[in-house]
């Protein structure tokens, strides 16, 4: 794909030497997270999103060249290419102008013009078109056969092939396609006899929006509503504004056969140009919208997976449930199951042996924290474990996706004597030690923050979110002894296989204490190794560098920094006073530059750092369902799902509420991201209670006092002497009537 370096430059603004270089990398079998953080001295520190995009643009320009090459060769074999047809090819830098060239070419099924054309009428179609002082009904006489009847039927043949000609034309449908962008509507009309099967859409049963202005989140609500046949749509511009156009390009002399064009131009518009582009247009939008609805759930993923983990903590974890009771389990600080048991805390009957239970494994496991899942019967659960005044931190742990995991194969694999319940508690501990770990065995889809996930392209959905789970595993890094098959298979370098491979081989020697290892691991070649090795740690290894993101290959370097000082590796880590005395520039070579030292030294100082903060536990206000939710109510609450209009936020009631990206600050916004993250905690004012609709209208602005104003800069500070109004109060009427006449000139 190195061919492709100076238009993929041209078209991100970045370096020809940058995108050639990203790839040559790729080219070699480099993966995205390994160029962004051990390759920065030949990109120019790119970072993961700019490789992301090169590697994208290239392999969309190498599509386009295919598809270039095979028009070429289509219109070649077909006996019908020429000079000038080449040059409109060879100058074709948009895919729909490259497909309207190819268009009067392309193989299509039997259309009215080729009729016409099989009937003898190009002739007639051509006399038209050049609008002489003809009578064209005379002139159609002369075309009746056994197959055209009348007259009528040999003009309106020859309509159809003008209408086709039209369509047909590039020129036309370049300019029809610029009059789309820029005034056409989308517009959306409810179904006769939907209107109360298609109330969640009621928004858009009489609905009109520019097609350069809809965003993607109405658009993708739209065509939802359309494919389940609630609503009409149609996507079209003023039809008087087409035609126009269409006769200005064609209608060329005001008389009979210049009428025959303009009806030709008119159905050419109505039937052939308005629904190909609506399709088209329809088709944009709808990729538009798929792109940022991705986009949204990528980055709420992002957000997800790098949540803050409680780290290696005894835990005791609940699942909670009302008839069928809540499920126990206690883990050990590495995950490992040790206990289950079940209580039963919704029937006052057992409330005493639920709470001896409780505290019979809380002290029996020694345990630190307790995790208790937020779903049916959450916020009892938790109340029930604070009334108990164990002295131990309570999390509420979102559960999403738990119950898919419990029934996994993933799970079944993990516990094959235990049942789903019994999982789910499992993970519901995992997943707050370690949030990112436990949820890489969940298809991401199942978490519950995107929108309109099941609407999207599927294939494109699930190229980008592997690659955010891909980033976040190699941002964090992975705990090469204890991490899962499942985690380990995200790693750069790293599939499915291989990371069986290394579970495997790391159950015989017992673990690995040196990285060194890997390369003994069965599949795990030279190239894998050199892709995976910065990014998996091993904790009090038989190198201390093992544990940090330094990079194998670099490892003589810091030897040589260590030597320079007068220290041994170990001593050097994390001394950062030494660090600082380091002259960088003497470990600069042709292989090593700057970038990497400056790593080098930032891994040196805070070696293995988490990049995520730890746990804080989280408590809502005393309420429980949207019955006790009140208009005016100031409450703490945890941001569940981000969308371009706004951000949901769980206050504790199984219903969380909207806060219109309007509600979100003080300052004016357009993405709610620039002011809130996943999981952040906030306070909220309810604006409005739906209960019949499960409804909840939430502001964050209101929670918070504005911003004083700025004070006016008037003439740079200088303060100008006030003009002294006159006393007006003691005057007569006629006096201060008189007064205001002369002060506004009337």
């Amino acid at each position: 794909m190195i061919a492709f370096a100076g238009s993929v430059s041209a078209k991100l603004n970045i370096s020809q030497q940058q995108v050639a270089a990203v790839l040559a990398l790729l080219d070699e079998g480099a993966t995205i997270p390994f160029i962004a953080r051990y390759r920065k001295d030949k990109t120019g520190a790119l970072d993961e999103v700019q490789v992301q995009n090169i590697q994208d643009e290239a392999k969309f320009q190498q599509e386009f060249t295919d598809r270039k090459a095979f028009i070429e060769k289509t219109i070649t074999e077909q006996g019908k290419m020429t000079d000038a047809l080449q040059d409109k090819i060879n100058n074709a830098i948009t895919l729909a102008a490259l497909e309207d060239i190819y268009l009067p070419y392309k193989p299509k099924r039997k259309t009215k013009a080729q009729t016409a054309r099989e009937n003898g009428l190009e002739p007639l179609a051509l006399l038209l078109l050049e609008q002489g002082n003809t009578i064209p009904l005379d002139e159609a006489t002369k075309y009746i056969t056994d197959n055209v009847k009348t007259a009528e039927d040999a003009l309106q043949g020859a309509r159809d092939i003008i209408a086709e000609t039209i369509n047909e034309d590039a020129t036309v449908r370049a300019k029809m396609r610029k009059l789309f962008e820029d005034s056409a509507t989308v517009q959306s009309k409810v179904l006769a006899d939907k209107e109360a099967e298609g109330v969640k859409y009621k928004d858009y049963y009489d609905f009109s929006e520019p097609v350069s202005k809809i965003p993607s989140h109405r658009i993708l609500a739209v065509m939802r509503g359309f494919m389940e046949g609630v609503l009409r749509m149609s996507i079209a511009p003023v039809e008087e504004d087409a035609l126009t156009i269409l006769e200005k390009l064609y209608v060329k002399a005001n008389n009979y056969a210049g009428e025959q064009v303009a009806k030709a131009a008119k159905d050419a518009y109505r039937r052939l140009l308005q629904p190909s582009l609506e399709s088209e247009f329809r088709m944009a939008l709808k990729t538009k919208g798929d792109e940022e609805a991705i986009n949204v759930f990528a980055e709420n993923l992002r957000q997800l997976l790098l949540s803050s983990p409680l780290g290696g903590k005894r835990l005791l974890a609940i699942d909670p449930g009302y008839r069928t009771g809540c499920k126990v389990v206690c883990l050990d600080d590495k995950g490992s199951l040790k206990k289950t048991d079940l209580i039963y805390i919704h029937e006052p009957g057992r409330l005493a042996s639920a709470e001896q239970t409780i505290r019979s494994l809380v002290k029996q496991y020694d345990v630190q924290s307790i995790a208790v899942g937020d779903g049916t019967a959450g916020r009892e659960t938790e109340q029930f474990i604070k009334k108990l005044n164990l002295g131990l931190p309570i999390f509420l742990v979102n559960e999403d996706g738990a119950s898919i995991y419990s029934a996994s194969e993933i799970a079944r694999e993990e516990f094959p004597e235990q049942d789903i319940t019994v999982r789910g508690a499992v993970s519901i501990g995992r997943r707050l030690m370690d949030p990112l770990a436990e949820l890489v065995k969940i298809d991401p889809k199942s978490i519950g923050v995107g929108q309109y996930q099941h609407d999207v392209n599927q294939v494109r959905l699930k190229e980008r979110l592997d690659q955010t789970v891909v980033s976040c595993v190699n941002l964090v890094g992975v705990n090469l002894n204890t991490a899962s098959k499942h985690l380990l298979s995200y790693v750069s370098g790293i599939g499915p296989s291989i990371a069986d491979n290394i579970v495997k081989y790391r159950d015989e020697i017992g673990g690995f204490t040196s990285r060194k290892q890997l390369l003994k691991v069965p599949r795990l070649g030279n190239k894998a190794y050199e892709q995976c090795a910065g990014f998996l740690r091993i904790q009090n290894g038989d190198n201390p560098l093992d544990a940090s993101a330094v990079h194998p290959e670099v490892y003589d370097v810091v030897a040589s920094m260590a030597t320079d000082m007068g220290l041994d590796v170990k001593t050097l880590i994390g001394n950062e006073g030494v660090i600082k005395q380091l002259d960088t520039k003497k470990y600069i070579s042709d292989t090593i530059g700057e970038h990497t030292i400056k790593d080098i030294l930032n891994e040196l100082k805070k070696p293995g750092l988490d990049p995520r903060s730890e746990a804080q536990a989280f408590e809502f206000a005393n309420i429980y369902s949207i019955e006790d939710v009140n208009v005016g109510m100031i409450v703490p609450g945890v941001v569940t799902n981000i969308t371009r209009f706004g951000a949901f936020v769980d206050i504790g009631v199984k219903q969380d509420g909207l806060v219109h990206v309007s509600e979100i600050s003080h300052t004016y916004i357009t993405d709610p991201n620039e002011a809130l993250k996943l999981n952040q905690q906030v306070n909220v004012k309810v604006l409005e209670v739906d209960a019949a609709r499960k409804r909840i209208s939430l502001s964050i602005k209101q929670t918070m006092e504005a911003p004083a104003k700025p004070a006016r800069n008037n003439h740079n500070n200088r303060q100008q002497p006030q003009r002294k109004e006159p006393d007006t109060s003691n005057m007569n009427m006629n006096d201060a009537l008189s007064m205001l006449k002369k002060k506004f000139g009337k």
